[in-house]
């Protein structure tokens, strides 16, 4: 199998084009190109007014030597082996001595994906999950959003799915990823009922809708194969002696005091907002530190605007499709500034899992239809931004809680900005940068529910962020309205407050995947601070579980011990 890269055709092509590009580029006759498959497409709008498609081919020859041996650049070469192969599959008395079954705490992608390929190698795992299946999980959310009714259990940072499940359902990540994990990825989206595009396109994306469905029929696939799943069960505690995990304590409706269970092996993947399981598990002793993340605004443009800046007159063509945008200013105080999960399409919604706690974050549905653009507009900041007294445990570092408590008082802030009920505080983008009140709103109509309060997001004593925050993003839009003319409109739209952009904490690992002070316990994905996106953490998920087996594999009874 050969694969061809950089093949170039117009956004009206047709298949045959395709097939007689393809032969053309390999200068050889149509007989001998036997298949071929598209393995990635991709828009190059480089040039705003002639867009095209670009193409990655992966094709099958007669007499395929004959063509590597000849002279053809870096557009030309083996095709790779993408396909995922399984390690070793256990036997059927592994848990006869009375071994505890693994458990995977958190069903967001990370845990889905362990848990997935733990039952795909026999190893029957047991999912524990606070929040609820994905349907009533949806019917708690749509609480908030329509009524200001939170259930701190069942929301969208908790519940079958994770974060992710109500986002833009982006399922692309730029990781490394030489074991070609993210095919796998897409390969079992598929197989649950995701579309087959997502295969093949540049920038795949499922939606909210979708995935809904798609995570049902892989909850079913992972009890089908021996996994359990149990909702409504929370970690609490957990036991070790001599570094070696010994037990965790439960919580659930039978023991709302929480209950004891043998632990040996656990997948810790609670998501980058169970911040009572990172507390409990810092005075425990599990060794974590600070680290870097953002907070910002949302903001909201017509999806036409954005559309028309990036592809000019060919706006709206069908294969185009709503257009995106990465954006970067690299402020003169040394921040970053940048564009956070833009959702094209979409709408911005509510997101906190606290009472009395205001947090955004974008969706989009797969038709990405909706009338406004929205993206986070989010500055960097270190563990010395939000540094409040020192780690007693670790040396005298940054606590490692102190970035949840930096959030909060953020989250805490919004919510007395937007005078309760879970209204957020909104602002123009021309009153933002002007440093005045805006007084109502213009062509573009916030999306956010169940609804904003317009302020000064920059009122000196009620600051929405830090002034260090403030004056960053002020500097960047002018930059953004370069790259995307229109970006500065005056009517555009800040929600406030974007502050779980990723974990504020990561819980340290070794190259087993395990805590490096408590053996047993691989803290994985991206509330453990090791993944940013539902493809990132799926990858580390599938990592953690290839790392659990090692463990299982290299201390299982002998031979003799076996059943056939």
């Amino acid at each position: 199998m050969l694969r061809i890269t950089e093949l170039r055709l117009p956004l009206d092509h047709n298949d045959a084009a395709l097939r007689a590009a393809i032969v053309e580029r390999l200068r050889v006759s149509d007989a001998r190109l036997v298949s071929f498959t598209v393995f990635r497409r991709a828009v190059d709008a480089r040039r705003k007014s002639a867009p095209v498609l670009s193409y990655t081919i992966d094709c099958e020859l007669i007499d395929e030597a004959d063509v590597l041996a000849r002279p053809g650049g870096t557009q030309l070469r083996q095709a790779p082996d993408t396909t995922y192969r399984l390690p070793e599959r256990a036997w059927p008395d592994l848990y006869a001595t009375g071994r505890a079954r693994p458990l995977v705490v958190g069903f967001g992608p990370c845990g889905i994906f362990a848990a997935l390929l733990l039952a795909q190698m026999g190893l029957r795992p047991i999912v524990l999950e606070r929040g609820k299946r994905v349907r009533e999980r949806t019917r708690d959310t749509w609480g908030l959003w329509r009524r200001g009714v939170l259930d701190p259990d069942s929301n969208v940072q908790f519940g079958e799915g994770g974060a992710g499940t109500f986002s833009d359902g982006k399922l692309w990540s730029q990781i490394s990823d030489p074991r070609h994990l993210t095919r796998k990825v897409l390969t079992e989206f598929v197989k649950a009922g995701a579309p087959e595009e997502i295969l093949y396109v540049s920038k795949p994306h499922i939606g909210t809708f979708r995935l809904v469905s798609v995570v049902e029929k892989m909850r079913a696939e992972i009890e089908k194969l021996g996994g359990e799943i149990r909702f409504g069960h929370r970690l609490l505690d957990l036991r070790a002696a001599d570094g070696q995990l010994q037990a965790v304590t439960i919580v659930h409706s039978g023991a709302p005091q929480g209950e004891e269970w043998p632990a040996e092996l656990v997948v810790l993947a609670p998501g980058h907002s169970a911040r009572e399981t990172f507390a409990a598990l810092y005075e425990r002793g599990v060794y974590m530190e600070a680290k870097p993340f953002s907070v910002g605004f949302r903001v909201e443009h017509p999806q036409g605007l954005i559309d028309r800046a990036r592809y000019g007159r060919l706006a709206g063509h069908r294969m185009l499709g709503a257009a995106d945008y990465r954006l970067v200013h690299h402020a003169r105080s040394g921040r970053a500034v940048y564009s956070f999960c833009m959702c094209p399409g979409g709408t911005v919604v509510a997101a906190t899992s606290e009472l009395g706690h205001v947090v955004t974050n974008g969706m989009s549905q797969y038709s990405r239809a909706e009338r406004n653009a929205n993206a986070g507009i989010v500055v960097g900041i270190t563990p010395e931004d939000y540094a409040r007294r020192p780690d007693t445990r670790h040396g005298g570092r940054v606590h490692p809680l102190d970035g949840i408590d930096f959030q909060q008082t953020l989250e805490r802030r919004a919510f007395e900005l937007g005078e309760g009920e879970y209204h957020a505080p909104a602002q123009l983008v021309g009153d933002f940068l002007k440093g005045q009140l805006s007084s109502a709103f213009g062509s573009v109509l916030p999306s956010y529910q169940p609804g904003v309060r317009l302020v000064d997001l920059a009122q000196r004593g009620r600051s929405s962020l830090p002034d260090y925050a403030i004056e960053a993003i002020r500097e960047a839009i002018p930059a953004f309205d370069r790259q995307i003319a229109g970006f500065a409109m005056p009517d555009a739209v800040f929600t406030a407050v974007e502050t779980r952009t990723s974990s504020p904490l990561r819980i340290t690992r070794d190259r087993s995947m395990q805590s490096v002070n408590v053996r047993g316990l691989f803290p994985a994905g991206e509330g453990a601070g090791y993944a940013g996106g539902i493809m990132s953490a799926a990858v580390d998920g599938i990592e953690v579980a290839e790392a659990v087996a090692r463990v299982l594999f290299d201390s299982a009874p002998p031979l003799s011990l076996r059943t056939a």
